[in-house]
């Protein structure tokens, strides 16, 4: 731990600068991140005038459900159309993971959108694979990826993006995951693309739990294997899952901010953080769609200490747990949490 994070460590902080201080200073991952939910206004802008095209009303980030979110996760998708595009955005992505002291981070690509758009991945890729080497070379932030595929463009879709990650193992493509919309696709349909991701080197994750209920954890651990899971803020309403997944150690990564602006939960402090944590699971902080949410990890960390009062230590822990929790190997984990 960096001196002036240690400094903190054996007490509370005076002053919310401290504390903000000292979540930089801590290192930390993120498990959880949409690269395209990384885009400012100004760079939604910026992409627009390089395009010749409208720009998004400045709207475009106010939602208040689950379903408005999607939508304008669509637009902002709309706006990515050339591999410098998204060599652009994934810079400014790892600049903003600097800035947060974040080392190191698993970040999601919506390939499944990309796919259903008629875009070549291929040449995207080279894009985001630049910015990513251009980001490490300045900032020391590694990023690697996971593919991610819309659960409601059903199997054989996801399919297409399990075997693009295959292709691209080498590139820094780490494993699959499903996103969108839960109720519409239940994570059994994906079993047979989840079983060919294992079985060719993958590391597995989904979301689960976010607008769906336990139901729909178990189903990514059983029918899936997942290794982890995104969101879980619905585990608590069966007691028999919190044990599973606290006796399995199954990493659960949780962003109050998103479940908050996509209603999944009423209010911030409803959010099951810290319960999840006395219990004894393996939880970490993310923001997955930072822009669009109009948080940062920072930010996210200042919300486990004001509204749950982490202390110090406790802060201290969530950082260690997101490398844990996280696909690096036991050599990698060891030298990040030294």
């Amino acid at each position: 731990m960096p001196e002036n994070a240690a400094a903190f460590h054996s007490q509370d902080f005076r002053t919310a600068g401290e504390a903000e201080e000292f979540i930089r200073a801590l290192p930390k991952a993120e498990l959880h991140l949409h690269l395209e939910g990384t885009m400012e206004p100004a760079t939604l802008a910026s992409l627009a005038r390089s395009h010749g095209v409208a720009e998004l009303s400045p709207d475009i980030y106010n939602y208040t459900d689950f379903l408005g979110f999607l939508q304008a996760f669509k637009q902002v998708c709309s706006l990515l159309r050339a591999p410098q595009d998204y060599h652009l955005v994934t810079l400014r992505m790892i600049e903003r993971l600097h800035r947060d002291g974040a080392s190191y981070a698993e970040v999601y690509i919506a390939a499944g959108v990309m796919l259903w758009k008629g875009e070549s991945f291929q040449q995207f890729f080279q894009g985001i694979c630049l910015g990513a080497q251009q980001g490490r070379a300045k900032y020391g932030v590694e990023v690697r990826f996971v593919l991610d595929a819309t659960r409601q463009f059903g199997a054989d879709a996801a399919m297409r993006v399990a075997e693009l990650a295959v292709e691209h193992k080498n590139q820094g493509v780490i494993g699959i995951g499903i996103g969108g919309d839960e109720k519409q696709a239940p994570p059994e349909m994906f079993t047979g693309v989840y079983e060919y991701a294992r079985n060719n080197g993958l590391r597995l994750t989904a979301h689960a739990g976010e607008v769906a209920g336990p139901e729909s954890m178990w189903g990514a651990l059983r029918a899936l294997h997942a290794e982890r899971l995104g969101h879980g803020v619905s585990a608590e309403r069966d007691p028999d899952l919190v044990k599973h997944l606290v006796r399995s150690r199954v990493p659960v990564d949780m962003y109050p901010t998103s479940n908050f602006r996509t209603g999944a939960i009423a209010r911030p402090e409803d959010h099951p953080l810290r319960r999840y944590f006395d219990a004894g699971m393996l939880v970490s902080l993310s923001t997955d769609d930072p822009a669009m949410f109009r948080t940062d990890l920072t930010r996210e960390y200042m919300l486990a200490h004001t509204l749950f009062s982490f202390t110090p230590q406790e802060l201290a822990r969530l950082a260690y747990n997101s490398f844990q929790g996280s696909f690096l190997s036991v050599e990698e984990k060891a030298r990040y949490t030294r």
